[in-house]
């Protein structure tokens, strides 16, 4: 693979780090800002909705625009955002950063997958998207707990500077390394806005960007709430928190293995397996859930199922949308961030009903049913 595919990589670790790191570092920041948990918790919904909001906004206006400039301005935006978080003591401005921060993530992700794209040949369009995801499944890992750590040593502020700081590395390599000139996947002529966004209506579009939604919209549900489950129903001891997490991040990372060898050659063979177990799994996650030796391999497999399948999904994005050469990483990425900004709505939704903690599990069984229902009603291509 390319050099600047692993530094689009780098890039992204960084900013999946600081969509994923509050969770660890809420109690102190809000502490340190004067506000509720609640309010604080609200800079997490700000990021989320950034993302689903930017990613096409900044791909229509970087997409005459060369792919390295977009690249590098809107990481450098991105490190700008947390330096002045880094530094604030107004809780207002600090959401103004997120969502200042998340539209440039956003930005970024959507002109990288659509850059990564043109890095490689045709065929390993699935190769590709799994280096760059790779930086979100390593964030989860070691990122998100590795800000907890500097959190809890040096206060939250340290998490935003080492944010900030990983974004430099990465600028410099994509400026020395990332070839000049346009996002297009072909080099022919960029497509006129209006015919790019023409391509959503197409069926044969449509589909996988649903059912990239669905998928990752019970991911990051689940995801949301395992740590409630892990002290509750599990009577497992807040240390085993961090335990858990790794364990689903270790997995998506895997799964993300699977999404490079397998999206583009065999792509029906990943959903057609990986799917049922998704729709079994998320239940069986809640039924088992006060029995440790099961849920502990239950996260890991559930990780790495999670991100194959929406991996997997977010590739057939891209092939579907190559008539949309600059705005197909934005399809993509609107696809996965509405599923990560709607899940954990919709699985805490469920944490009323008689379901209680265990209810944003048995929720996405029925997501990934959802999207399998509509995989299986195949709607003629539109063209």
């Amino acid at each position: 693979m390319p050099r600047p595919l692993y530094l689009l990589a780098l890039a992204v670790f960084a900013m999946g780090t600081s969509e994923f790191m509050l969770a660890g570092l809420l109690p102190d920041l809000a502490a340190g800002l004067g506000v509720s948990l609640a309010t604080a918790g609200g800079l997490t919904s700000a990021f989320a909705a950034g993302m689903a909001v930017g990613a096409p906004l900044t791909a229509a206006l970087a997409r005459r625009r060369p792919g390295r400039g977009s690249l590098l301005g809107l990481l450098l935006l991105f490190a700008a955002a947390h330096v002045v978080g880094a530094l604030t003591a107004s809780s207002p401005l600090l959401l103004s950063t997120r969502v200042i921060a998340a539209l440039a993530a956003a930005g970024f992700l959507a002109v990288a997958l659509t850059t990564a794209a043109t890095l490689v040949p045709a065929d390993r369009k699935g190769r590709a998207l799994a280096v760059l995801l790779s930086g979100t499944t390593v964030a989860t890992v070691a990122g998100v707990p590795g800000g907890a750590v500097l959190g809890a040593l040096f206060g939250w502020r340290a998490a935003f500077w080492a944010v900030a700081a990983l974004c430099l590395p990465a600028a410099v390599g994509l400026a020395r390394c990332l070839p000049a000139g346009p996002a297009s996947t072909d080099g022919s002529d960029t497509p006129a806005l209006r015919a790019e966004l023409r391509q959503l209506r197409r069926p044969a579009l449509l589909r996988p960007m649903l059912l990239a939604a669905l998928v990752n919209a019970a991911t990051f549900g689940g995801f949301t709430f395992l740590a409630p489950v892990v002290t509750g129903a599990a009577g497992l001891g807040a240390l085993w928190v961090p335990v858990v997490l790794v364990l689903f991040g270790t997995g998506s990372f895997v799964g993300v293995t699977i999404v490079g060898r397998s999206a583009d050659r065999r792509p029906g063979a990943v959903l057609a397996v990986g799917g049922p177990l998704l729709v079994v799994g998320w239940p069986a996650l809640a039924v088992l859930a006060d029995r440790p030796v099961a849920l502990l391999p239950l996260v890991f497999l559930l990780g790495t199922l999670s991100f194959a399948v929406g991996g997997t999904l977010i590739t057939r994005v891209l092939y579907e949308a190559a008539g949309a050469p600059t705005m197909a990483g934005a399809y993509a990425t609107a696809a996965l961030n509405l599923g990560a900004t709607a899940g954990p709505l919709l699985a805490a939704a469920t944490l009323g009903t008689a379901a209680g903690d265990l209810g944003p599990f048995y929720a996405g069984g029925l997501l990934v049913a959802a999207a399998l229902l509509i995989a299986a009603l195949r709607a003629p291509d539109a063209g």
